[in-house]
């Protein structure tokens, strides 16, 4: 069974390049998301959420992997979106003021109903806080700054 590279396939949006900075305009796409608060490095919620969201992006993978569909995937990347009713905590680094969706994109390939077992699924297997705040949803990013964090201003 091939195993599909969606990382290569999505390369200009999971490709960042370590020269510069690029413009990229990232379309709708399906993810697996939870919002949250706080300093990521200290918050019990950051942890469950990252956990929740790993925990069925595989379930859902093998769901896939073993049936009629018969596809195996990588699962994606965790992704994050942060931001603050004050923008000067990010300069202050004042973290535990910090707003925060961490998500996983999930490929197309992937009905619905089968992320939605996946997530039942997960609940009887586990004991997972942050399941109850997950959810499914289409978001589109739209024109964004891309870079790598090895890449620094100045540089390039």
């Amino acid at each position: 069974m091939p195993k599909l590279d969606l990382k290569k396939q999505l390369k200009a949006f999971y490709g960042a390049s370590a020269k510069g900075v690029r413009q990229v305009d990232v379309p709708a796409m399906r993810y697996l998301m939870i919002d949250g608060r706080g300093d990521p490095n200290k918050t019990p919620e950051y942890v469950q959420a990252v956990e929740a969201l790993f925990t069925v992006s595989y379930i859902t993978k093998f769901m896939v992997k073993r049936g009629p569909l018969g596809i195996d995937y990588g699962v994606m990347p965790l992704e994050g979106l942060w931001w603050a009713d004050d923008w000067s905590v990010f300069t202050s680094r004042n973290k535990a003021a910090w707003k925060w969706t961490m998500m996983i994109h999930q490929p197309n390939l992937v009905p619905d109903d089968v992320i939605h077992a996946a997530i039942a699924d997960a609940k009887q297997r586990k004991s997972l806080p942050a399941l109850p705040k997950l959810r499914l949803e289409t978001f589109a990013q739209g024109l964004c700054a891309q870079g790598s964090s090895r890449f620094r201003v100045g540089e390039g």
